[in-house]
């Protein structure tokens, strides 16, 4: 609820405040006075450009604020939380434009974009002007509408949870699609790969162990002959190393008794014979081991040709790389053997999905046709108390293929005349027939569409009379749980206010300037009064007047 509207510097308003009631307020005032720049204002603070030509002293600022009431908003509060502002139960929207046309927004005096301003106000009002066509015409306006009413809000919770898991099993689908004719393209050539690469059988670091092996062979007389040397000397010369040890052992050994150092050096002989015995052996074994065989060298050069190819061919350089790339294309053929399954499984998925949605898509637009007819019939009800005795509107639903809301295109019809010619609303309907429209609806749905603050910019345009009296009941009716503002030249809708807002001009200082103020009770009557007749009314329609008041 908007609580109260300051504003300073605006085009022809030096400075005022207004108060509003959380009922019915009504603005009233002479043609001219100025209550197109109290919407002007009221417009800038809910997020419209800013003009630096609205400021008539260049030399100050253009202040306008407004102190909203949000106590049981939660849509209002997530908001606050979502963009990290200070939240309570009062919040100010500020705009703030300086004489070289830049502005600057506010949200509980945290500076904030235009779009967040924006955002945030068309939670707390909706201003609805003569002329503006757009909402009502609008097919999210009108889904919604026909939604409250049907009391769909749960229905399509369930819906649209079910149709994105639809929608994300046909994405998964389409791209298995694609991987699968990727695989189907790519498959000779990998099966071409990985038989080359099964065909030569290669084990853990085989090529580097073959390598060392070849070496080993193409040296193998070399290195025979070496060890048999080896071997010769230590065990079979003439002189063998290892019996010379052991006689050098043998003659210190007598003497150890006699010097205390020589135990010791018999002691480290022992262990060197000990150990070139040792040696002997193990070359005596390795000598058995090496041999010279051609067969085994072709084998060997024959299978390092192929690997040496393979490093190069796949551009790595160990024969684990080569085994990890068989691996690899091993496991993109098994995935072209398994996504045939994967593909059945998520066509199932999907399908399962598609019937729910449909299903709960169905239970929507069965509670949707269960209200078209009758808020038709309402509609036309309360068009004909606003003057509008020959309109007619008709609600259309046709299937179309699922979507984020349903199974429904829905289109509002609009017949001025009674031809039996229903069009779209926003081809056929006029400025002042919108207005009255809007109002209509917004009166059986306001409840369910938790509408906020509801701002009517002179929608009695072309009403007077019966039409008048009845569009200021459905608004006193409407202000009974929220509240309205409405700026009208009707006395019929002014005498239902609950607080009765007057704006006129004065001079201050040769300069003219806007002003409001709130009437009392025979303010109010005179000023109704003088709405009926002109400036000076009689007392038989001061008497109307409060009679209408009354009434």
């Amino acid at each position: 609820m908007l609580q109260n509207l300051h504003i300073q510097n605006y085009a022809i308003i030096d400075e005022i405040s207004i108060d509003f009631s959380s009922q019915l307020n009504i603005i009233t005032g002479e043609t001219g006075a100025g209550k197109s720049i109290l919407m002007g204002a009221l417009s800038l603070i809910l997020g419209e450009r800013a003009d630096s030509s609205a400021l008539t002293d260049t030399a100050k600022k253009c202040f306008i604020e407004g102190s909203f009431l949000v106590e049981e908003k939660d849509a209002v509060r997530n908001f606050l939380q979502a963009n990290e502002l200070d939240n309570g139960a009062e919040l100010l929207l500020r705009r703030e434009i300086a004489s070289n046309g830049k502005s600057r927004a506010f949200i509980n005096d945290t500076p904030v974009t235009l779009q967040q301003i924006k955002q945030l106000a068309s939670l707390l009002v909706d201003l609805h002007q003569q002329f503006d066509t757009l909402e009502l015409g609008d097919s999210d306006f009108q889904r919604d509408v026909i939604d409250a009413l049907a009391e769909n809000a749960s229905n399509l919770s369930n819906y649209k949870a079910v149709y994105l898991q639809w929608k994300k099993a046909q994405q998964d689908l389409k791209a298995l699609q694609t991987q699968q004719a990727s695989f189907q393209k790519e498959l000779d050539y990998h099966q071409f790969l990985f038989d080359e690469l099964n065909e030569l059988s290669l084990k853990e670091n085989e090529l580097e162990d073959l390598e060392a092996e070849l070496k080993i062979l193409n040296n193998s007389e070399g290195i025979k002959a070496s060890l048999s040397k080896v071997y010769f000397e230590l065990k079979e010369s003439e002189m063998p190393v290892v019996q010379l040890l052991k006689q050098m052992s043998n003659q210190l050994q007598g003497f150890a008794a006699f010097h205390p150092s020589l135990d010791t050096i018999v002691q480290r002989i022992q262990s060197s014979q000990i150990e070139l015995q040792d040696i002997a052996s193990e070359v005596e074994s390795i000598n058995d081991t090496v041999l010279y065989d051609e067969n085994r060298i072709n084998i060997i050069n024959d299978k390092l040709s192929l690997g040496y190819k393979l490093l190069k061919k796949h551009n790595v350089q160990t024969t684990n790389e080569l085994l990890q790339i068989q691996a690899d294309i091993e496991q993109k053929l098994q995935a072209v053997l398994h996504i045939d399954d994967a593909i059945k499984n998520k066509e199932k998925e999907a399908a399962q999905y598609l019937a729910q949605a449909t299903k709960l898509a169905e239970n929507i637009s069965k509670n949707r046709h269960q209200q078209t007819k009758a808020l038709a019939e309402k509609v036309n009800k309360l068009l004909h108390q606003v003057g509008m005795p020959n309109a007619q509107l008709k609600v259309e639903l046709k299937d179309i293929a699922l979507n984020d809301f349903g199974k429904d295109d829905i289109e509002f019809l609009f017949d001025a005349n009674k031809s039996n010619k229903f069009e779209p609303i926003r081809k056929v309907a006029s400025g002042g027939e919108l207005s009255r429209l809007m109002l209509c609806i917004k009166s059986l749905v306001a409840e369910k569409m938790d509408l906020p603050t509801l701002i009517f910019d002179e929608i009695d345009t072309g009403i007077s009379g019966e039409a008048a009296k009845q569009v200021g009941i459905i608004m006193q009716q409407l202000a009974a749980t929220r509240q309205i503002i409405c700026i009208t030249h009707q006395p019929q809708i002014a005498a239902k206010a609950n607080t009765h807002l007057f704006v006129y001009k004065n001079a201050v200082n040769n300069t003219i300037k806007t002003n409001i103020k709130i009437l009392g009770t025979e303010e109010r009557t005179l000023a109704i009064a003088q709405m009926l007749s002109g400036q000076n009314p009689s007392e038989a329609i001061i008497a109307s007047a409060r009679e209408m008041m009354g009434n």
